[in-house]
């Protein structure tokens, strides 16, 4: 996912903010192109860029495929494990919104 070790099926993850509040990260996919593994740390809010095809890998060979309109966005919480892949034959972009546990 990092933009160092990019390769031509990496998703291009762009960090937008990272402060005490919220960590706000692009992700741009050419077609084929996937995030890898990972565990969301926080809970998190998606807001598709494009439209979006989204396949989802999940935990015990499980996968899905899931449209998300231009504009449209959806919450998950934290704990979620997943690869995203484009499932589509356009690139697609998302931004996605982590947010951080408050200090009281």
């Amino acid at each position: 996912m990092s933009d160092d070790t990019a390769s031509a099926l990496d998703a291009i993850a762009t960090r937008l903010v990272d402060d005490d509040l919220v960590r706000v990260t692009r992700f741009d996919f050419a077609p084929g192109a996937e995030t890898g593994w990972h565990v969301h740390e926080y809970d998190y809010v998606i807001t598709a860029v494009t439209d979006c095809e989204l396949g989802l890998q999940e935990p015990g060979g499980a996968s899905r495929n899931v449209r998300v309109a231009a504009g449209d966005a959806y919450r998950r919480d934290a704990g979620v494990s997943h690869n995203v892949i484009n499932s589509g034959t356009s690139p697609m972009a998302f931004v996605e919104v982590e947010i951080k546990p408050q200090r009281a």
